[in-house]
């Protein structure tokens, strides 16, 4: 082989290749952030099938007379190795728009590898780059809809990092309304100073804005928010109020007569998985969601609540 085609054929061949192999490597990466162990089957699976893939797109290399580049496993998987490294002091969000970058550019990838294979004649390479795009579209929807669930409040099918549900509070505390009075604002600091643990030794102990919001999020602070809450919403300020309820919410906190299914407490699991198919709002899944990872734990009813919001999430995306 030695057209310009056929070179430029055997060059995005080897390009899929290597993001291929970052691919098995955020895979990896995201099997230990399921939410539940469907997901963790799901993600194994996608792992696997990112090898094979991988094997796949060598063969296709070798059968068109290159070589496949030794380094270049090494560089793709020390890569994203590196990517989850960093993505951990990113927001959530940023961290899966990152794997959707990829996945986008492996889909548009195959589709020019399949229009150069059908140009050059060669039909083997044309069958393997529609089986990439298959795959690929099909998690770049799951991703799309793992965003969409993010943006609805979750229940997301993967779980922040400690660091990035740091990151995210302390991006939403940051954008908080200010509109409220500072006589009120001190109310709010000084119930929570008056709590253990005490925010000021918090705030002496950490270095960084995210090792504050972790130590904050994982201390004994149920009395405070919820004080604090109350609070903030008798001053007027129902912009933190509505924060401090979504920070109770998120960290499965609230008391059970808060909760959006009458006597959640008294229901078994059949009856918590019906309940939670009836629930229409983002925020009351999420509640559920949190108060229940926090107490009984039990995995048909997270599962179930994680699929009634991905349900949502496809109507609001239009993915079918």
């Amino acid at each position: 082989m030695s057209t310009p085609n056929a070179n430029t054929l055997l060059a995005q061949l080897r390009a899929v290749l290597a993001l291929t192999n970052a691919e098995v490597q955020v895979a990896e990466t995201r099997i230990v952030q399921a939410r539940t162990e469907a997901v963790r089957r799901e993600l194994s699976q996608n792992a696997d099938n990112a090898r094979d893939r991988a094997r796949a797109i060598k063969a296709a290399i070798r059968e068109l007379g290159g070589v496949p580049e030794l380094i270049g496993p090494f560089v793709g998987r020390g890569a994203a190795a590196v990517k989850a490294v960093v993505e951990q002091a990113q927001p959530f969000d940023e961290a899966l728009l990152g794997d959707l970058a990829l996945e986008h550019q492996l889909l548009d990838r195959a589709r020019y590898i399949k229009v150069l294979a059908t140009t050059a004649g060669h039909s083997d390479v044309v069958a393997l780059a529609q089986k990439l795009i298959t795959a690929h579209t099909a998690t770049v929807d799951w991703l799309t809809t793992v965003l969409a669930e993010d943006a609805l409040g979750g229940p997301v099918a993967l779980r922040r990092t400690r660091l990035q549900a740091g990151t995210g509070t302390v991006v939403k505390l940051v954008n908080l309304p200010v509109t409220w009075s500072a006589r009120g604002l001190d109310r709010v600091l000084d119930t929570i100073r008056a709590t253990p643990p005490a925010l000021g030794d918090l705030l002496g102990q950490g270095t960084r804005a995210g090792d504050v919001a972790v130590k904050t999020l994982t201390a004994s602070r149920d009395a405070a928010l919820a004080t604090a809450e109350q609070v903030a919403r008798r001053e007027g300020a129902d912009g933190a109020a509505d924060a401090l309820r979504s920070l109770r919410t998120a960290t499965g906190v609230l008391e059970p007569d808060e909760l959006p299914v009458a006597d959640y407490d008294e229901l078994n699991v059949a009856q918590a998985v019906a309940a939670v198919k009836e629930l229409t709002e983002p925020a009351d899944i999420r509640a559920i969601l949190a108060y229940e990872e926090a107490n009984k734990d039990r995995q048909g009813v997270v599962s179930a609540a994680q699929s009634r919001l991905a349900a949502i999430a496809h109507d609001i995306t239009g993915l079918s």
